[in-house]
């Protein structure tokens, strides 16, 4: 794929058109994040993924980059950031327009295959970007990042609650569809008592009666295993159908036998295999359905705020302390910076932090090595609390709607990087305010 024609500041004008600099307010805090970001890095750092050869041209870097940023920072599906982006000029000038345009130069699924051609390797370069305005700003020091607080919170997929029953009638349900668009005769569907079977159960369960209840439950799984069989006999000894139904006979076989307290892996969502069941001790939801993800922020706050300084999708649920061997070289490679001193919650006893950090790593319960400095440090542990509730609640972590493993860590990023942009519109915006109080504060001098 060849290069992105980048767009370049031209100044021309235009007799039908307006700049969008003579329209717009030029002191917004938009119009200030877009001037103090630095877009020939970014363009660099994704610009490496495309190579000079045949084929059109891709979208400009700054046009999808921003893109990204506005819908994390302001907590925007891709449809509803399409609708806002054609009328809100802020927003246009943000990915690099000249000109007002009241149509869309790009494709709404151009943003999906723009996150998937990046990857989290690249991604991670609008996180480093955030940190790095916060640095020019005045927002925060380069020695605030020197001491972090690190810990773990769930990603929640975008997938209905997993029961048994539904699993296995939504099975079934895929194999059928499957079976009618593939031409085969099925001996039967169960279109109409497996919906029954199911309506059954879930009213049984409700209602506390569980033997009815499991009794509506291998009613179910008895519609599943005949259909199962019956397509394997059909298909049998041809190729094409094989390769065809492997995968959801392999997943339809895996829902029917998985049992209950079973060790290994299992499948919680038919769509979304990659999700796994994560159990944080919290009395509201005993268990969440995502993947693990490792969130540190600094341990002083800074004074625009308590900035994000990484994250990281971490899937098979690992024990929290043995993430620390990975987390914390690739945090500093992101902050360009040394660690000296990281804490943590008790969940982290126990940890395997590499040897040269060995002793820079304090857990909640700590009593060797901890210094009265330290033990007054470590009252600000709960400090990352708010930053992850922060991000889950408005920057599109408390749900994600992005499709495998590899949209699990590019969503984690980016919300870390929207919640750090939202910071930085707030100090930009209260960094004018001041300024335009010192400037009428200043006394008037007196015409003669």
């Amino acid at each position: 794929m060849s290069r992105p024609r980048e767009k370049r500041e031209t100044g021309e004008q235009d007799l039908f058109r307006s700049r969008l600099d003579q329209i717009i307010n030029m002191k917004h805090e938009l119009v200030r994040l877009a001037q103090a970001i630095d877009w020939p890095v970014l363009k660099e750092r994704f610009g490496a993924v495309y190579s000079d050869g045949p084929g059109m041209p891709p979208l400009p870097t700054r046009l999808m980059a921003g893109l990204a940023i506005l819908k994390h920072t302001f907590n925007l599906s891709d449809e509803v950031l399409c609708e806002r982006w054609v009328e809100n000029p802020y927003f246009q000038y943000l990915c690099g327009e000249e000109f007002f345009r009241h149509d869309l130069p790009f494709d709404r699924s151009s943003m999906t295959r723009w996150r998937s051609r990046m990857g989290e390797e690249r991604i991670v370069a609008l996180l480093q970007e955030s940190l790095s305005i916060a640095v020019k700003t005045g927002a925060m020091k380069p020695t605030d990042t020197r001491q972090v607080i690190v810990d773990t919170t769930v990603q929640p997929k975008n997938v209905m609650f997993p029961t048994d029953a539904k699993l296995i009638h939504r099975a079934r349900e895929r194999l059928v569809r499957l079976a009618k668009r593939a031409g085969l005769d099925l001996r039967q569907t169960y279109v109409r008592v497996g919906k029954l079977a199911l309506i059954k159960q879930q009213r049984y369960a409700h209602a506390k009666q569980f033997k009815r209840a499991n009794k509506a439950l291998r009613r179910l799984k008895t519609y599943l295993g005949r259909t199962i069989r019956d397509i394997s006999r059909q298909i049998a000894g041809d190729a094409e159908l094989d390769a065809l139904f492997k995968w959801s006979l392999y997943q339809a076989s895996t829902v029917l036998e998985q049992r209950q307290r079973q060790r290994g892996r299992k499948i919680y969502s038919l769509h979304a295999h990659e999700v796994e069941c994560i159990g944080k001790g919290k009395a509201h939801a005993p268990y969440e359905f995502g993947v693990k993800v490792s969130v540190a922020t600094t341990l002083k706050r800074s004074k625009g705020g308590q900035f994000a300084l990484h994250a990281k999708a971490l899937p098979g649920n690992p024990y929290d302390g043995h993430t620390l061997a990975a987390i914390i070289p690739d945090m500093e490679k992101t902050i360009g910076n040394a660690i000296s001193r990281v804490l943590a919650d008790a969940g982290y006893r126990g940890h395997n932090a590499p040897e040269s950090h060995k002793f820079r790593v304090f857990t909640s319960g700590q009593k060797r090595r901890v210094t009265p400095a330290i033990k007054r440090q470590m009252r600000r542990r709960s400090a990352i609390e708010p930053v992850i509730g922060h991000i889950k609640a408005e920057h599109r972590m408390g749900r994600n709607y992005l499709a495998g493993k590899q949209g699990d860590a590019v969503n984690a990023i980016l919300a870390a990087a929207g919640y750090n942009f939202s910071l930085l519109l707030r100090w930009l915006k209260a960094l004018l305010w001041l300024l335009l109080a010192a400037s009428q504060s200043q006394p008037k001098e007196l015409k003669a």
